[in-house]
């Protein structure tokens, strides 16, 4: 999941169906098809008009020299899309959406004011950056959640089908370590890596049902909120880290107490 980037063209705000298709976690050919469907029964109606929902555009890609297809929504374009999705994927995709829109569309009715000293600007350039790192972060935290929505069914699966999940500082408490610690040997591990002060899962794990979020707002001393993301690890989860750190021969403080005992009981039989 990329960030879900808002486009101003000319003062209309626009998405890219690429865009859509990442968020959604659908294919880009099949947002395409859907969208040719709607945009083919709105033209025959001579009240509608398409492009008040979806501009066509094209694109390229890097290494050839092919033109591609794609559209370019607005919020009508945008909410049309949502209305026809179910469950979580659909509320968080609305969710993401109207907030971009919402602050671009703030953003525009803001007027420009040109900073007066060095110092001004400099405050200017930190805080646009901050709000941007901020927006990268929801964005990442919301395309987790979808992934985690629906993971990978798998025999193993039903053997863990515990709804008990767990933090990371009790399973770092099983290693004897601390959880600022242990992140990072995930994070050495390439299981998860840290955004704007949140960990977030590795795009090829994020689907496997390892772990399950919530978010929360937080407020912050200025009165502006912060969106947390608070992760816990599901039995599954747990059992990936465990085979992930036996490889590297690091074990929980259980199993190497058992092996002392184990170690001592033989000893003595002979």
């Amino acid at each position: 999941m990329n960030n879900l980037q808002i486009i101003n063209q000319n003062g209309q705000l626009l998405v890219d169906s690429r865009e859509v298709a990442d968020m959604t976690g659908k294919s880009h050919a099949h947002l395409m098809r859907d969208i040719q469907v709607y945009k083919r029964i709105l033209d025959e109606n001579p009240e509608l008009d398409s492009q008040h929902f979806f501009i066509p555009s094209t694109y390229k890609t890097n290494g050839n020299n092919k033109t591609y297809d794609c559209y370019l929504l607005t919020r009508k374009g945008c909410d049309m899309v949502a209305n026809k999705m179910t469950g979580e994927k659909g509320v968080l995709f609305t969710a993401t959406y109207v907030i971009q829109f919402e602050k671009m569309e703030q953003q525009l009715k803001q007027p420009f004011k040109l900073p007066s000293t060095y110092k001004e600007a400099l405050l200017m350039l930190i805080e646009k950056e901050e709000e941007r790192e901020q927006l990268h972060a929801e964005n990442l935290m919301l395309g987790q959640r979808v992934a985690e929505y629906e993971p990978k069914i798998t025999y193993l699966d039903q053997i863990l089908s515990s709804t008990d999940s767990v933090t990371i500082t009790q399973i770092a408490a099983d290693y004897g370590m601390s959880a600022q610690k242990f992140n990072k040997i995930l994070h050495e591990s390439g299981i998860q890596y840290k955004i704007n002060g949140q960990w977030i899962l590795y795009t090829k794990y994020k689907s496997e049902g390892y772990t399950k979020s919530k978010t929360t707002d937080v407020l912050r001393s200025d009165g502006t909120t912060k969106v947390v993301m608070n992760t816990q690890w599901t039995q599954k989860g747990r059992l990936f880290i465990y085979n992930i750190l036996k490889a590297k021969k690091i074990y929980p403080v259980m199993d190497i107490q058992v092996d002392k005992q184990l170690k001592l009981v033989s000893g003595s039989k002979r």
